[in-house]
């Protein structure tokens, strides 16, 4: 099974990026199409809104999920798109001090 780890920029960060899970329930919902992608972002969204580091992994899988279907399913990517957009614009407004250094560094 392939580990859903990658090291963003450590050396500029000190943080190390990990899905956290995400990336593997978005796989399983995008077999499902985009009522199962939307209801997988409403989970999580709803179990992770207050945990900075889970969230922030969660904006970070849907950017990349972006990236992922862009080219192959342009229809999935703007679902991908459009529930990032509303994670960011929730993550900018919501977290505070400590919590807002750590999302925007770790989403920089």
């Amino acid at each position: 099974m392939e580990e859903d780890i990658i090291a963003v920029a450590p050396e500029d960060t000190g943080i190390e990026f990990d899905y956290k899970g995400f990336m593997t329930d978005f796989k399983i919902a995008d077999m499902f199409g985009e009522r199962a992608i939307r209801d997988t972002y409403r989970r999580a969204f709803r179990g992770w809104k207050e945990n900075v580091e889970y969230f922030a992994s969660l904006v970070m899988t849907l950017n990349h999920q972006i990236w992922n279907w862009y080219k192959i399913n342009p229809k999935i990517a703007k679902v991908y798109n459009e529930l990032w957009e509303k994670a960011d614009v929730y993550g900018r407004s919501h977290f505070k001090g400590e919590d807002a250094t750590y999302y925007f560094r770790f989403l920089d």
